[in-house]
């Protein structure tokens, strides 16, 4: 890997560090905000994470074609930090639910920075390294967001949820100002238009890795509902920082070695290991309220992030026709994000109803289904043609 390419994948590292601090600062306490603060239930809960992951979903793809199409990634990609440090100012003026929406769009849509940045990664990597490079960055992205959660739990507890989120705000203006002036994006004289990715041009191994990770992504609601689920297990607001922290912290240490585990093994055997970690999480939330074994549920949640996020991304790339691969990725994190909706809406609902244990239920056999038709995706590298 030569210095350029290495000092890009840097810069990403560093920009994503800088955003998820003040994202996380505020994340552990975001289900609290909206529940008892701005008084919603766990169907309004759902219904707005869920939302903003299927916007999440939408920037992604939509950025992704855009950035094939015109040949350009790094607007897409300073433009969403800066979506992200307004949200968090809106967020600090929100009086009720309803005001939440728009900013949480906002919010939302700076994720469109994912796809473009993602596939310049994959571009400035091969085979051999690219578990590892998206490892380290996805590794960086968690170190940043510890930060963040230490930062919450200090501050917290003096300033109020208010006041946090506009302290959260100017790490992400600070990562789209460094994009801007350390990534240097070589000039297309002629910029020549194409017809965008079609759904015939992806492999049979990307549709059925794209069909069963869906079916997962019904089931994996937003973590907003181990949150509440600990709180009404007994967990005091005060500590629920602490279990976002634990999690937190093994996606952050685990990344970067799963992600080399994945170019030594093999991504399958990773991403099994990650739907394996999930199964063991529901297990936890349906047959018990112990507070020592919802302390292991997070820590197997952290291992879950931290084998699948980077895993997955690896394996998208290079399922992906080269040419087509920012297309590919944000095709892939819009199918994805859009049963966001449907599955953290349908999960406070069942919640409403049935209890803690039902989603948790429903979610664990959906995991088992993409499991078994994991075993017929074949592994390939579309840079090797």
């Amino acid at each position: 890997m030569d210095r350029k390419k290495k000092r890009t994948v840097w810069v990403f590292a560093i920009a994503s560090f800088l955003n998820d601090f003040g994202a996380y600062m505020i994340f552990p306490i975001w289900p609290l905000f909206l529940t008892s603060v701005l008084g919603a239930n766990m169907a309004i809960l759902g219904l707005v994470d869920g939302l903003g992951d299927a916007l999440v979903s939408l920037s992604q793809a939509g950025s992704g074609y855009l950035s094939d199409r015109l040949k350009k990634r790094k607007v897409f990609i300073w433009a969403g930090y800066f979506c992200g440090a307004l949200s968090r100012v809106g967020y600090a003026f929100s009086t009720s639910w309803p005001m939440i929406i728009p900013f949480r769009v906002l919010d939302r849509a700076g994720k469109m920075r994912d796809a473009p940045r993602n596939a310049i990664v994959a571009d400035a990597s091969d085979h051999k390294n690219r578990g590892k490079n998206f490892g380290f960055l996805k590794g960086m992205d968690k170190f940043g967001a510890v930060v963040g959660i230490i930062a919450c739990i200090i501050f917290f507890q003096f300033v109020g949820y208010h006041a946090l989120f506009l302290f959260a705000a100017p790490a992400s203006l600070i990562a789209g100002i460094l994009v801007i002036v350390a990534i240097k994006e070589r000039k297309q004289l002629k910029v020549k238009l194409h017809k965008g990715l079609a759904f015939s041009n992806l492999t049979k191994e990307f549709r059925l890795f794209l069909i069963l990770s869906s079916i997962f992504a019904l089931g994996s609601f937003s973590y907003s509902f181990l949150i509440i689920g600990a709180n009404k297990a007994g967990f005091q607001p005060l500590f629920i920082p602490v279990l976002f922290l634990i999690f937190t912290i093994f996606a952050a240490a685990f990344a970067i070695p799963f992600g080399k585990l994945a170019d030594k093994i093999g991504r399958k055997n990773v991403i099994f290991l990650a739907f394996t970690f999930w199964i063991l999480t529901c297990l936890i939330f349906i047959f018990t309220q112990d507070l020592a074994w919802l302390v292991v549920a997070f820590v197997l949640y952290g291992l879950h992030l931290a084998a699948l996020d980077p895993v997955q991304t690896t394996f998208v790339s290079e399922l992906a026709p080269k040419k087509f691969r920012a297309s590919a990725i944000g095709g892939f994190e819009m199918a994805i994000g859009l049963c966001a909706l449907p599955a953290s809406l349908g999960a406070g609902l069942l919640w409403d109803a049935f209890g803690v244990g039902v989603p948790f239920a429903l979610s664990l056999g959906l995991t088992v289904i993409a499991m078994i038709m994991l075993l017929f995706v074949k592994e390939k590298d579309s840079d090797k043609k």
